[in-house]
């Protein structure tokens, strides 16, 4: 039966069409087909499987974007285990603080054995791998070498496939169980939302394949149509941008995703005199989502990139969570996005959507991809009507079948088979609009304010790196109320004077637009906030280095700006 993620792989190898690039630089490309891709992942399935590995038995894996990745992860899933992808370290500066992280979400896999490469098996070491598996750290061309073809264990589409960790931007990330059945009817949403046929488009991503949206909407969902997509390494567009937009040009890719930041790095990072012979003329879809969504970012976008083809209507917002696989809501393909004036008053006091000429601007996120229902409720679960700010609620064929091995905490997520995203949000002409995250939103003199409006309207500002800047509600014991903390990355080479400027901007726009004095205000070096693996900041991990006076003081701005208290002072 053709319902599970080794049928689907398989299937993909007998129609002999799409396949996986490696995208190294211009005119250098390591082409894989599904046909070789199953050969090896059966090499794998084999050794493994030689080693005492048990059908529902659970992996990790822990490898880059790299061939190995694949053959590990479809190793895994034919010897009818369990992958879990892991992120692997990005700065060489926070190997530490990875072992930790990557530690506790190996005890909370209970996993069989971890696969990896050589250089991070150096860095996982023994000890970390021993205390959380069975078989312990393996490295994935060992198994290739002992050329064992494996047995292929079918299972059934309610079976458990993977299991893909939450963020963690609120907290700790969470281990989610998905079903072939959730990951399948997801990927396959996906893919019936694109108009005509899905022959005439290719792929191209850099974006993370331990990361929901490059694991299902792009590795599954390249599999299932199957078509061709070209894979990037995500430290590569990181260090520089500009690689991804070269890819999108010789490649001549239509479908190319990736979250709000990255298309506002691009504006940054690459000037109008460096566009020489870029051609985004075939990129026809461009999702943005994974994080807040700015109008302004995609604004920018279009019109640095038009003079090399790039339009406007190719960008389309989305919103997804790893709970719900990933895709829950898309805008229309083909039709510019659609950005709406709310009342920031009403949205603050009243929870009320009410459009005017001027105030808080919210991108529309779409209407739900299929079979998925959305609804808004309050505190109490109760549906709230159309332009009302709610708890956003979705239900789906690929809502998680809950979280691992925790089932206090997907009971309390998921009341009555309705996933509670932990997003804020309503219902607007039945696109959805967020207002974000439940556990985020700052209350001050009895007011919701929404973090990420504050962090757009100075986000722009010439000096601050973009999507660095996070504003944070931090309790105030002698008001009883919140205070307003703004944390932001600076660009390197800023002068005192420059700083201070910077500084005074965003007193004067948040008090402008919001209405709210920042309480404190410290202007960081590049790559001091915390960061999840998928690139969003730690919010809470954050607001714990700023009541401890952990963060680095060096381009701290407080103690002689005006209208910023010092800490001590407060």
């Amino acid at each position: 039966m053709d319902s599970t993620l080794g049928a689907k792989l398989f299937r993909a190898a007998e129609l002999d069409a799409g396949g996986v690039d490696f995208w190294r630089s211009r005119g250098q490309v390591e082409r894989w087909n599904y046909d070789r891709l199953v050969s090896d992942a059966l090499l794998v399935a084999g050794a493994l499987q030689g080693r005492g590995l048990r059908k529902g038995d659970r992996v990790a894996i822990v490898l880059p974007t790299h061939p190995d990745f694949y053959r590990a992860f479809f190793g895994v899933i034919l010897a009818g285990a369990i992958p879990s992808a892991l992120y692997p370290p990005v700065r060489l500066g926070k190997i530490e603080a990875w072992k930790e992280r990557t530690k506790t979400m190996l005890q909370s896999l209970s996993c069989r054995a971890v696969l990896t490469d050589p250089r991070l098996f150096r860095l996982l070491g023994d000890p970390l791998v021993q205390e959380s598996s069975h078989l312990g750290c393996l490295k994935v061309e060992d198994l290739i070498d002992e050329a064992k073809t494996g047995t292929y264990v079918e299972g059934r589409s309610d079976d458990l496939a993977i299991v893909q960790f939450s963020s963690g931007a609120t907290g700790s990330p969470k281990p989610i169980a998905l079903t072939h059945s959730n990951v399948l009817s997801n990927a396959e949403a996906i893919l019936r939302s694109f108009p005509g046929d899905l022959s005439n488009h290719s792929g191209l991503s850099w974006l993370p394949l331990y990361h929901d949206m490059g694991l299902i909407g792009c590795l599954v969902s390249a599999m299932l149509a199957p078509g061709p997509i070209t894979l990037i390494p995500p430290e590569r567009f990181v260090a520089r941008p500009r690689i991804w937009l070269e890819a999108l040009t010789e490649t001549e890719a239509t479908i190319s995703a990736a979250p709000n930041f990255a298309f506002g790095l691009c504006v940054d990072r690459i000037s109008a005199e460096d566009l020489g012979d870029l051609d985004l003329s075939n990129w026809r879809i461009a999702f943005c989502g994974a994080e807040t969504v700015h109008p302004q970012t995609l604004s920018a976008f279009a019109a640095h990139f038009a003079p090399v083809g790039f339009r406007q209507d190719a960008l389309t917002p989305v919103y997804g969570l790893a709970e719900a696989t990933l895709a829950v809501t898309m805008s229309e393909i083909g039709q510019p996005p659609r950005a709406t004036d709310f009342s920031r008053q009403e949205l603050e006091s009243r929870g009320l959507a009410v459009e005017t000429s001027s105030g808080a601007r919210l991108v529309s996120l779409g209407k739900p991809v299929a079979d998925v229902e959305i609804e808004i409720r309050d505190t109490q679960g109760r549906r709230l009507p159309s332009a009302r700010v709610g708890r956003v609620c979705v239900r789906s064929p690929g809502v998680m079948k809950g979280y691992l091995d925790r089932p206090a905490e997907t009971e309390e997520t998921m009341p009555g088979g309705w996933l509670d995203t932990g997003d804020r949000g309503f219902l607007y002409h039945d696109d959805l609009y967020l207002c974000g995250r439940n556990k985020d939103i700052i209350i001050i003199r009895g007011r919701n304010y929404d973090p990420a409006q504050i962090e757009q309207s100075i986000t722009d500002i010439k000096g601050l790196r973009p999507g660095r800047v996070v504003a944070l509600g931090c309790p105030d014991s002698e008001t009883g109320t919140e205070n307003l903390v703004v944390l932001a990355e600076c660009s390197l080479r800023l002068s005192p004077t420059e700083r201070s400027n910077i500084a005074a901007q965003v007193l004067t726009i948040v008090q402008q637009n919001h209405n709210l004095n920042v309480a404190d205000l410290m202007l960081l070096q590049p790559n001091t906030l915390p960061l999840t693996s998928s690139g969003k900041i730690r919010r809470s991990e954050a607001r714990n280095l700023w009541q401890r006076g952990e963060l680095p003081s060096a381009l701290g701005v407080g103690a002689d700006t005006p209208g910023v208290k010092k800490r001590e002072e407060r």
